[in-house]
């Protein structure tokens, strides 16, 4: 089971999503995120995200290199330990910008 809530905060569509993010739920996100405005910047706020799997992280980069081809930038924010460790052993750390907080990545995108 997934909810996902969509605010947009000046340029910045925050996507925050809730529960856990498979196979069966990650098409959800793909069909949410392919609805964003093309332009600007997304922020994905994963403090209420309790899993991902290799589905949701294809979800995640798929939605990255979108943005980067439209001149935006993706962040990732609020992720819990056991999330946060999938994003380090899958080397996507490296690729998307992480912050610890939405506040903190407010502040850094704006």
């Amino acid at each position: 089971m997934i909810h996902i809530d969509r605010i947009v905060e000046g340029t910045i569509v925050v996507t925050a999503v809730k529960g856990r993010l498979d196979s069966s739920s990650s098409p959800k996100l793909e069909e949410f995120l392919a609805g964003a405005p093309n332009e600007g910047s997304i922020l994905l706020d994963f403090a209420e995200l309790t899993y991902i799997s290799s589905a949701g992280l294809r979800v995640v980069l798929k939605a990255t290199k979108l943005v980067r081809s439209s001149g935006g930038t993706l962040a990732v924010c609020g992720l819990i330990p056991q999330v946060h460790e999938v994003f380090d052993v899958s080397g996507f750390s490296s690729l998307i910008p992480i912050h610890p907080t939405r506040q903190a990545a407010l502040a850094t995108m704006a």
